[in-house]
């Protein structure tokens, strides 16, 4: 029955898209990761509490089949804020993040930042 979940497991690792924008922070990648730390023995692996587990896998499932979005229609694509799901997206994406947060800092950190150079020695005491 372990192997049966495992393979139903690995069969929503792969239809689960992967978003290379937001490296660190992705739901796929983190997928992936827990489905191999729970199953470190693939087929052979046993588990504590299989009800739990296929209830995690009902949950999965239907986030990846989109059944919650197809039984709840939105009337428009955008949110209160008139933004659209692409534009999220873009904002959201790892390399604006990182923008952001270099735009938050003041001038005086940012040069320091810039022109702060560790000197060789400093490095070896650390």
């Amino acid at each position: 029955m372990a192997a049966l979940r495992y393979r139903r497991f690995l069969k929503l690792c792969e239809e689960w898209p992967i978003d290379e924008s937001r490296r660190g922070r992705d739901l796929g990648a983190m997928l992936r990761q827990r489905v191999a730390q729970a199953f470190k023995e693939g087929e052979n692996t046993q588990i504590q509490d299989p009800e739990a587990c296929d209830q995690m896998y009902g949950s999965l499932s239907r986030l990846s089949c989109n059944y919650y979005r197809e039984k709840y229609p939105r009337h428009q694509d955008t949110s209160f804020t008139e933004i659209t799901a692409d534009e999220y997206r873009m904002v959201l994406a790892t390399e604006t993040l990182k923008q952001m947060d270099e735009m938050k800092k003041g001038m005086w950190k940012r040069l320091k930042d810039k022109f702060n150079v560790k000197s060789p020695q400093d490095e070896v005491k650390e």
